[in-house]
């Protein structure tokens, strides 16, 4: 006996018979799982120098200290891995990624030129209402930085830099500078490490407002971009190269200390 074939109802909107149609392949896409969860929490401990460059990340260990199985944590270091990061090895544990002086040196070129391009744009661009954000924001980072707060500084050193590319006004610049966000965060941490350089910031950031309130676009754009570079050259100075290591680096004694000194991992928790 042959199968009589069904026959779509041609009553049911076409949008709708379309949907039933992708529902029955299967292609629901997951809701925001347990590896985004892991990622975000080890990107934190990554980026403030909580897990420091070179170590192993144990999959049992991290497991554990996050309440998750292997299988999302696994996820998360691939995607932490897509990010410059982490570092997966083959049959071995991956580890966070090292600093290395050609990268970074690289990454802060990169970095230089997209907010540079984007304060001469903000400058320009920046509402009344822009403007006092970027001075609540400087307020903020005087009085952590009177306090010693360094963590509360750096997050809010953040939001000027990402406020600034934001009031650009360009969404491929913005996408373009999220993409490298995570790696120029951990390096900007490190570098607020190094002695001196917090005052450095400081003062530099002070300068960078009043040119944008000034609406000066090309020397608002020119002490961005002198600033940033500046970062990543203070980073880049705290580094030696291992020898036979393929070209990976560490910080110099002292600065690795200075880095971690604040670091617990209880925040893994």
């Amino acid at each position: 006996m042959t199968k009589s074939r069904v026959k779509p109802d041609k009553k049911q909107p076409a949008r709708r018979r379309s949907a039933t149609a992708l529902q029955r392949r299967g292609l629901r896409v997951p809701r925001s799982g347990l590896h985004e969860q892991a990622a975000t929490k080890l990107r934190t401990l990554i980026v403030r120098g909580e897990l420091l460059p070179g170590e192993q990340l144990l999959e049992a260990n991290i497991s554990e200290a996050l309440g998750i199985s292997r299988t999302p944590l696994r996820e998360a270091l691939k995607q932490l891995a897509a990010e410059g990061l982490v570092e997966l090895q083959l049959n071995r544990s991956a580890v966070v990624a090292p600093l290395r002086r050609e990268e970074l040196t690289e990454l802060f070129e990169a970095v230089s030129a997209i907010e540079r391009c984007a304060a001469e744009l903000a400058a320009i661009r920046m509402t009344a209402q822009d403007v006092e954000r970027i001075e609540a924001l400087q307020m903020r980072i005087e009085l952590h930085h009177d306090r010693g707060e360094l963590r509360d500084y750096f997050e809010a050193n953040q939001q000027i830099h990402n406020a600034i590319v934001g009031f650009a006004g360009n969404g491929v610049l913005k996408a373009t500078h999220q993409a490298l966000l995570s790696r120029v965060e951990r390096a900007r941490f490190f570098a607020l490490s190094a002695s001196g350089r917090w005052d450095q910031s400081v003062q530099e950031h002070r300068q960078i407002l009043a040119a944008l309130k000034e609406r000066d676009a090309e020397r608002a754009g020119r002490l961005l971009g002198r600033h940033v570079r500046h970062t990543g050259e203070i980073v880049a100075g705290t580094l030696d190269d291992e020898a036979g290591d393929a070209g990976k680096a560490r910080a110099r004694p002292g600065v690795r200390e200075r880095w971690s000194e604040t670091a617990t991992r209880k925040a893994v928790r």
